[in-house]
């Protein structure tokens, strides 16, 4: 079996000048295509709550829900590095919790890192979990998780912008590996990037940051057209079509036909 790629050769390789390729996936199938495509990174969201699980937001997620669809992209996949988020109440009581919660996620999938959302109170929390040994990924701007905190896109101050420098900063420090910044201005992204030595995921942020993470159902049209996602695909409308074809052909007595039944 291949090895997979670990965080260590994720941060070579954003130091080498290498961008680095991050798509979401939440099971075996579409995990299996998108490392066939030459992703350097698999996330397995916790936005499988909205566009999987029909959920209004990502809070909804559990832990055993996580689990669930990391094993199955872990299955899916060979060689890709995955990294799983943690879900809303799975980290924010106690770095101890954090621990157990984390533990249980890894042993049970083998995902090779986790994802946490927030700065400066969750330090000590990446730090707990770096003892045991597990990488970990910081998201720092619009955190899902944080519902109504802060306009996503309103004007940006000042001390906003210095916070979260010093926030990257402190989060680096305490052991993560790379940090995604989610709905930040260019120009703040872009000195955050500077600012530390990993890479920074950017999503809606500008082309500054040291990679690019989307949700897949968004790059293949399976949702709303969202400003901070490119559309590649029309995965969604194709099988609107196909499944409509079937049904017409049902109704019409098309299908099955002689060729598709056993003797």
């Amino acid at each position: 079996m291949a090895r997979r790629t670990t965080a260590a050769q994720l941060v070579a390789k954003s130091q080498g000048g290498e961008r680095i390729v991050c798509l979401t996936s939440y099971d075996a199938p579409t995990a299996g295509l998108v490392e066939a495509a030459g992703a350097d990174l698999v996330l397995v969201g916790d936005s499988v709550g909205n566009v999987v699980l029909g959920f209004p937001d990502t809070r909804a997620v559990s832990l055993d829900m996580m689990i669930h669809h990391t094993q199955a992209v872990m299955r899916g996949t060979r060689s890709v590095h995955v990294c799983a988020d943690l879900p809303f109440g799975s980290y924010q009581v106690s770095p101890s919790e954090a621990k157990r919660n984390v533990s249980r996620l890894v042993a049970e999938t083998g995902c090779q890192s986790v994802k946490l959302e927030g700065g400066q109170p969750w330090y000590g929390t990446v730090a707990a979990i770096r003892e045991l040994g597990v990488d970990v990924m910081g998201h720092l701007g619009h955190t899902p998780q944080s519902l109504g905190l802060r306009p996503s896109r309103a004007p940006w101050t000042p001390a906003e912008r210095d916070g979260i420098i010093e926030e990257a900063r402190g989060l680096e420090a305490a052991g993560c590996f790379a940090i995604v910044l989610e709905i930040v201005p260019t120009q703040v992204a872009k000195l955050v990037t500077e600012a530390v030595s990993v890479p920074t995921i950017g999503i809606g942020s500008g082309p500054h940051c040291g990679g690019q993470v989307l949700v897949l159902h968004d790059i293949l049209g399976m949702g709303p057209a969202l400003p901070h996602a490119r559309r590649y695909g029309e995965i969604g409308e194709a099988i609107r079509r196909a499944a409509a074809e079937y049904a017409e052909d049902v109704r019409a007595c098309r299908f099955p036909g002689d060729e598709h039944g056993f003797d």
